[in-house]
């Protein structure tokens, strides 16, 4: 039976046994085993003090059979500048519960992000940049993210830099097409490049462990 950390966490899933008992000790290590990630509390364990970024807030209304309904609905997006990534939209009847709602989704979405200095400007071995270019979509909105060199900075509109910057990508040119002033389609196209170029990378044995555990 699972015995609770000194945080109060008592893990439920197999990779939160794992953690807890030490078989896994890094966030790569959680993600290769390709064991569905289900429990926040396993992120911020592997991946203590991740910076938050609320990226949009809109206050949406439905009408049900007692009147009309207010919600609110978050996008946030997570990362340790680092390498690692995550992105979530959530609603609440309350702005900080919808951040916190956010916030976690993000943790079970986190990927490790493809950085490299693919740039034919830029000298091997660097992860300023990423390995080669990134396109993402979501709505109407597409976003693809190629390599530079190291030095040029993100050339991006201000949601997609703060995505990058999450990530740990310092040098990137960027294009986006569709309707960029939606905030929420900008920012998960964003993150579907960069999940995109990550599964590139991802081992088949990871990718076919997370395929059955989505059966």
């Amino acid at each position: 039976m699972s015995q609770r950390n000194s945080n109060g966490w008592e893990p439920r899933t197999r990779l939160g046994r794992m953690v807890q008992d030490g078989d896994v000790t890094s966030m790569k290590q959680a993600l290769e085993t390709g064991l569905p990630l289900k429990e926040p509390e396993i992120v911020d364990q592997l991946l203590p003090g991740l910076e938050d970024e609320v990226l949009d807030i809109n206050m949406v209304q439905r009408m049900t059979d007692s009147g009309r309904r207010v919600k609110f609905r978050c996008v946030v997006a997570i990362g340790n500048r680092d390498g690692f990534l995550g992105y979530a939209e959530a609603r609440d009847d309350q702005v900080g519960s919808a951040i916190q709602k956010a916030i976690n989704v993000a943790k079970l979405n986190i990927i490790e992000v493809d950085r490299g200095s693919g740039s034919w400007e830029d000298s091997a071995g660097g992860v300023n940049s990423l390995t080669r270019k990134a396109e993402g979509k979501a709505g109407s909105v597409t976003v693809e993210i190629m390599p530079a060199p190291q030095g040029l900075g993100l050339a991006a509109a201000e949601t997609v830099r703060n995505i990058l910057e999450l990530a740990g990508v310092q040098d990137a040119w960027t294009r986006s097409n569709g309707n960029t002033r939606t905030t929420v389609n900008l920012a998960k196209a964003t993150y579907n490049a960069l999940r995109n170029a990550s599964q590139s990378r991802t081992p088949r044995r990871a990718r076919e462990k997370q395929q059955e555990a989505g059966n």
